[in-house]
């Protein structure tokens, strides 16, 4: 995908439908001259909705479409008919979109399903009909309840995106690299931090005609659970990954922290990232010698490295394979 066709956050105002108001009618006709109320209720406001669609990837659909309004309900009728109802607005969203408060961030919903549906702003209620508010005291009441007034909010969503394999590294961990070497993605690739700007999705053949989808996360920073560098808009990426590929590249000062930095910036973000299957990869691994590949295994004891370099496609199919087999 394109940077400029994958948009992941867009910011919506949704005003929903105001609600019909009640009718104030007495019942009148040939054979009665005074009947009694007989007004019906307005129609509630049209709300907003968001809709789970499989067959979307992208928010792009809303980048331009600042202003989502439903429509009013109607006004009640004679003879106890009621108002129809505001027709909704539908949203129809990737699965894995989160809608969130715009003013306090607060998480409304996460979309899981194909066709699930959660009312993001919901419309005014429609006002009762005089017929409400007969009493024994009061027979011929000439008023009705008007229409509630319709809600307007800002809301963001966010999609997090789905792979089976979720790149992560700091800037220049040779991820793009990786990506478009084992994949036919064709990555902005060059020697400058945060050169990955969106989340890059490839398809990786694998034997016997299968696969699976590989997902270059941009750049994560120490510090980035707080929203340095690209922060907390890409960690979200992650959490949908069902196996989280850490690349440290073999010329790293200190190799050992900067993968215990990567796992902190994780557990910070969400404590749960941590129980998915992790995988290590040194790469850029054609500069070192196997003395130096020893002495790095040595060094890191809760994980099994696996040293591989795209540019020569050292240990690509053994990357392969560890993968297929924590997927499968």
């Amino acid at each position: 995908m394109s940077n400029s066709n994958f948009i992941d956050y867009v910011k919506v105002c949704c005003r929903s439908g105001r609600g019909g108001s009640g009718s104030m009618h007495l019942y009148r006709d040939r054979l009665t001259a005074k009947g009694g109320p007989d007004g019906g209720d307005g129609g509630r406001g049209g709300h907003i909705i968001i809709r789970g669609n499989s067959q979307l990837w992208t928010l792009l659909h809303l980048k331009y479409q600042k202003h989502i309004i439903a429509k009013p309900g109607g006004n009640g009728g004679a003879s106890h008919s009621s108002g129809k109802e505001g027709e909704d607005q539908i949203i129809e969203v990737p699965i894995g979109t989160v809608a969130r408060d715009a003013e306090t961030g607060e998480v409304d919903f996460e979309i899981m399903e194909d066709g699930e549906t959660h009312v993001l702003v919901s419309g005014g209620r429609g006002g009762m009909g005089n017929a409400h508010f007969k009493s024994s005291t009061n027979q011929t009441p000439r008023y009705a309840q008007e229409g509630e007034s319709g809600k307007q909010e800002w809301k963001i969503l966010e999609l997090k995106v789905l792979a089976d394999v979720g790149l992560v590294g700091f800037p220049n961990a040779g991820k793009s690299t990786l990506l478009s070497v084992v994949s036919a993605a064709k990555p902005e690739i060059a020697n400058y931090p945060f050169t990955t700007l969106t989340p890059n999705l490839g398809i990786v053949s694998y034997r016997n005609h299968r696969s699976f989808i590989m997902a270059d996360i941009p750049g994560i920073i120490e510090g980035a659970h707080k929203g340095k560098g690209l922060g907390l808009r890409f960690l979200r990426h992650i959490e949908r990954n069902s196996v989280l590929l850490f690349m440290v590249p073999a010329d790293s000062p200190n190799i050992v922290e900067e993968y215990q930095i990567l796992l902190r910036e994780l557990k910070e973000h969400n404590p749960e990232l941590l129980d998915k299957k992790r995988i290590l990869a040194i790469s850029k691994s054609d500069m070192l010698d196997e003395e130096l590949m020893e002495e790095i295994r040595n060094s890191i004891s809760d994980i099994e490295p696996i040293f591989i370099s795209s540019v020569s496609q050292y240990n690509i199919t053994q990357l392969k394979d560890k993968i297929w087999s924590y997927l499968n």
